[in-house]
């Protein structure tokens, strides 16, 4: 079953009635441009044809009831209290921090939203592997909201607001890619985005290229690992360099004050230096797409792996050897890097299709024997954004 038939049954079965509204947000993988959303730099993400569906139906009241079909949980709460966050028995965020947030910060640009809802949500996209399973739920709660709450919002809006609850209420500083491609994704496209102007760029994928994902199944919490220290060290390295974000600084200022960085503090440089080089190479991406250059998208890949190891220090060895096995399938023919925070989470792959099996049947053979972990293989679209069904 779909996520989109999945949450309508459990609606009926749940609430015993017909749902009025169906919403189904994406997950994204990023294909290049790693941390530099929160440096408002370039990105340049593709939405995938997993996601998130939320079935659901307008009351009379003011409560929200909100059933997780596939964790089988319910939260509930009333619109005209303050809203706060609901843990569980370890004291961690759960999934009612994406809605919930989204919710409180939809009424604080809505203040007339009073509109109580039944809510089933389902989804497919895994969690805690980089692909943005809470982003897809930010975006789905907030498109339901302004559909039951006939609401004027835009799409644009509606990822902000998925950002701001992810910041402010649930405690990761992400930046706002996910949110964005979630919402503006389209079809067999990849977007550029600037971070800081929020403009978009479509960029077609290639003809006969195949989007490949591969789950290591190392799993990473973004809120209790180090994403947060990350974005700390790029403010530190911004105003070492007396701009507003690493956006602004380009690789030959850095160059030439990298040394003096370096004595201050080696991390911190370190850091800057990823994030000035990934925004060039999200821009040459660009340009290596668009001629269908899949040598040089592939060396920009790599060169984007690398950093994110030496200089962001972010990869795991497991997620290091499933970039090596995939690299040695498709030679000089696409590429593969590590997708999404860091920490574990998955790999992406651009090659063309007739190298799919290719691939797959290489990690089968020697990724389990050496990490003891099996790993998940998706082929992947690029997919529309948010939609109303």
């Amino acid at each position: 079953m779909t996520p989109q038939q999945q949450a309508q049954k459990a609606f009926i079965d749940q609430f015993e009635y017909q749902p009025q509204v169906l919403v189904y947000a994406p997950g994204r993988v990023n294909v290049i441009g790693e941390h530099t959303d929160y440096n408002d730099g370039f990105v340049m993400p593709c939405a995938i044809d997993y996601g998130t569906a939320i079935s659901g139906a307008k009351r009379e009241d003011s409560i929200f009831r909100v059933y997780a079909a596939d964790l089988q949980q319910w939260d509930e709460f009333d619109l005209s209290q303050p809203i706060k966050p609901h843990f569980d028995a370890a004291g961690d965020y759960k999934w009612t921090g994406y809605v919930r947030g989204v919710v409180k910060y939809i009424q604080e640009k809505c203040p007339h939203f009073k509109t109580g809802a039944d809510l089933a949500i389902s989804g497919n996209v895994p969690l805690s592997s980089g692909l943005s399973s809470s982003a897809a739920l930010e975006v789905a709660t907030g498109k339901f909201c302004q559909i039951v709450g006939g609401l004027d919002l835009t799409q644009v809006e509606i990822a902000l607001i998925g950002q701001q609850a992810e910041n402010r209420f649930v405690g990761c500083q992400c930046g706002n890619m996910d949110q964005l491609i979630s919402a503006l994704g389209q079809q067999d496209h990849l977007l550029k985005i600037d971070c800081r102007s929020l403009e978009t760029e479509a960029v077609p994928v290639p003809q006969g290229v195949a989007v490949m994902i591969v789950n290591s199944n190392v799993k990473h919490d973004l809120v209790a690992g180090e994403y947060n220290s990350r974005r700390q060290q790029c403010e530190q390295a911004a105003e070492f360099f007396g701009v507003k974000a690493l956006r602004d600084v380009s690789i030959v200022q850095f160059k030439q004050h990298e040394a003096e960085l370096t004595a201050l503090d080696p991390i911190v440089a370190k850091r800057a230096r990823h994030v000035i080089t990934e925004n060039q190479r999200v821009l040459d991406a660009v340009v290596a797409l668009k001629q269908g250059d899949l040598q040089q998208l592939g060396l920009l890949m790599g060169q984007s792996h690398v950093s994110m190891k030496e200089n962001f220090e972010i990869t795991v060895p497991e997620v290091d050897y499933l970039v090596e096995l995939a690299q040695q399938v498709i030679g000089d023919s696409g590429g593969a890097r590590m997708t999404g925070g860091g920490f574990g989470g998955c790999i992406v792959a651009l090659a063309p299709q007739e190298k799919i099996e290719a691939v797959r049947k290489n990690i089968a053979e020697h990724y389990e024997k050496r990490t003891g972990l099996k790993e998940t293989f998706y082929v992947c679209h690029a997919s529309a954004g948010v939609s109303v069904l």
